[in-house]
């Protein structure tokens, strides 16, 4: 696989192990072979160690002593907490947006709810919806906040969204919400919004990984 050049080699090591995940070529306590991401990515170990250590970090692997990174326990009850992290997380951060909502704030927000209402294809609405989450992020999330987002945001794929097209009508009338709830200064509102928003994409992802049996050999178990 070739570099991606503009994308931090770290950052190109994480999204190629949670890819292995996600569709069933690693399960739970799979060891991660470093040789073989440093191949597959043609990068060296350093970028692979960085990007094993805040995988983690984030509750995925698990260090063993002497023995390596290993698949921490992977299926539809732990994907679904992970999305239950990020979904109170971007609620804190849309809550807060609601009680102090700037102009200049909203005008962003407004162009991009436009965007979204708009558009035609799921890339072009993800794309639109990473933007207005961004928005708030940068204007209400501090760096450690802000920190936690990014690394809540690694099981919930971008290509599985930008490619299903259901998305966009399964999840803007979320998106409507939420806005609602930061221009009426509605706290609550907006961080159960978010909350709600993250278990619908956990669930359509959890079928999804079931029908294509990532999760099948747990299930048998």
């Amino acid at each position: 696989m070739p570099k991606r050049y503009g994308v931090k080699e770290k950052d190109q090591v994480v999204a190629h192990v949670l890819d292995l995940l996600l569709t069933g070529r690693l399960r739970s306590g799979d060891r991660v072979d470093r040789n073989e991401v440093a191949a597959a990515l043609g990068l060296s170990r350093v970028p692979v160690q960085e990007a094993l250590v805040q995988l983690e970090r984030d509750g995925i692997l698990e260090s063993r002593y002497h023995r390596g990174a290993f698949v921490h326990r992977f299926d539809a009850d732990v994907l679904r907490e992970h999305h239950e992290v990020h979904g109170l997380l971007t609620g804190a951060v849309a809550a807060r947006a609601s009680t102090n909502l700037r102009a200049a704030v909203l005008d962003e927000l407004d162009q991009v709810m436009t965007i979204m209402r708009a558009a035609a294809r799921p890339l072009e609405y993800i794309g639109a919806a990473h933007r207005f989450r961004d928005i708030l992020i940068k204007a209400y999330a501090g760096p450690r906040l802000t920190a936690s987002i990014r690394a809540s945001r690694s099981f919930m794929p971008n290509q599985f969204w930008a490619t299903n097209p259901d998305g966009p009508a399964l999840l803007m009338p979320l998106a409507e919400t939420e806005y609602d709830a930061i221009r009426r200064h509605q706290p609550a509102a907006a961080r159960q919004a978010c909350v709600d928003r993250a278990d619908l994409m956990a669930d359509a992802l959890i079928i999804e990984l079931n029908r294509r049996g990532v999760f099948a050999e747990l299930n048998s178990v």
